[in-house]
Parts: C-alpha cells; structure tokens; sequence
C-alpha cells in the first residue's frame, strides 16, 4: 500500500483552509430574515452569527402580556441562530466534502 505524499496532502489542506476562510469572511456579509408570531418579529442575522437588526410590528406591544412579546422574540432569534449555522454548515461543509478532518490528525490546523 502506497503512502500518501504529504507535501501534496498539505498542499490541499492550505487551499481548503484559505477557500474555508474566504467562505467564512462571505458568511459575515450574507444576511437571512427570520419571522416568528406570523411576522409580529422580525430578526435580520449573518451567516456569521451577528444580529443585524431586530423589527417589532407595533401590534404585537401589548403592555398587557409583555411576556408574549418576549417569547416571539426569543422564538424569532432561536430561529434565526439555526437558520444561520444551517446556512454556514451547507456553505462549509461543502468545502470538506464531508472529510472528519479530526479523524485525519488536522484538527489542529483550525479546520
């Protein structure tokens, strides 16, 4: 059984690490719009996790059931958290081709 060429194996691993950085940097600048309470909130995520901006339909402020308001807007983060990482992985994951590079001995190289 033939070994494998390690300079040529690096050589792949550099390129997958700068291709998963480049995806990375293009996950911080695309945004997903989450909705929960058919729309009473709206949250504005990045594929990296960062909250652009959080819209409250005025017609949800009910100073009656504040805790209402405060579930849909929890709901609407929970929500938008997921759909971002789902976002990130299928961007990601892509670039792996589904390898466990931990398996490999690469886990260490911030892969």
């Amino acid at each position: 059984m033939r070994q494998p060429n390690m300079q040529q194996m690096m050589k792949q691993v550099q390129k997958m690490q700068a291709d998963m950085a480049a995806a990375q940097e293009k996950l911080k600048e695309e945004e997903l719009e989450v909705t929960a309470g058919g729309g009473m909130v709206t949250v504005k995520i990045t594929g990296g996790l960062e909250i652009r901006g959080i819209t409250i339909d005025p017609e949800a402020i009910d100073p009656e059931d504040a805790e209402l308001l405060q579930d849909t807007i929890t709901a609407a983060i929970n929500e938008a958290i997921r759909q971002s990482q789902e976002l990130a992985e299928k961007r990601l994951g892509g670039l792996t081709g589904g390898m466990d590079l931990g398996s490999m001995g690469l886990g260490g190289l911030g892969l």
